[in-house]
């Protein structure tokens, strides 16, 4: 198939108005897309990690009016599925793509997985601080970060877990985006290269239990 990188085009579908015509857009210009980075970069993103991991693309099957803002891929340990349990992203809307490592709102445990990152925050977390490009998000859809990793003590850090318990639908997102017109221009072998940069410096994030 063609190369999987997005180009100016895919990001402008989400311009489309209305739930049909918008999905259809995103089945025939983006997903194929995603499920060839999911195909390709899985083995790699497992070997980061040091566990097998599955490549999950975005189906939206719960949404039946309002057109979805961004579709993805996520890697997760489960091949059934990537809610319940922490997980890669590769995310792309209007502006941007972003490469994401998320705990959302339907993870199985996370009271759990937020005290585990509190006491590892001061070990893991200056690393983070000095990741390229890394930013906290205070919602998976947001396009833009709130701030950047780099702006946070490895104590504030470990507080952003707070974020999770606060709320029914707490989450923990951390990661990078890159803007439409930049990611536009990018080969394949870039698209790959930002993903799996961004994983490996997430990955610690990822084996916490």
């Amino acid at each position: 198939m063609a190369s999987p990188a997005f180009v100016a085009a895919d990001f402008k579908i989400f311009d489309v108005m209305g739930f049909g015509p918008r999905m259809g857009e995103i089945r025939a210009r983006v997903r194929p897309k995603l499920g060839a980075f999911g195909e390709s970069l899985s083995s790699s993103v497992g070997r980061s990690v040091g566990s097998q991991v599955f490549a999950h693309v975005a189906k939206h099957a719960r949404r039946t009016v309002n057109p979805p803002h961004d579709t993805w891929v996520a890697f997760g340990p489960d091949a059934r599925g990537y809610k319940k349990h922490s997980h890669f992203k590769i995310a792309v809307s209007r502006n941007c793509v972003r490469f994401l490592f998320e705990v959302g709102p339907e993870h199985a445990d996370k009271r759990r997985w937020a005290s585990t990152w509190k006491k590892n925050a001061p070990k893991v977390g200056p690393v983070l601080r000095r990741g390229k490009h890394l930013a906290w998000f205070k919602n998976e859809h947001d396009e833009e970060p709130t701030s950047p990793l780099s702006d946070f003590t490895p104590e504030k850090l470990g507080e952003l877990a707070d974020e999770l318990t606060r709320t029914r639908v707490g989450q923990f997102v951390v990661g990078r985006a890159v803007p439409a017109e930049e990611a536009a221009r990018w080969t394949e072998a870039q698209y790959r290269f930002a993903a799996l940069e961004t994983f490996r410096t997430l990955a610690p994030l990822y084996r916490l239990r």
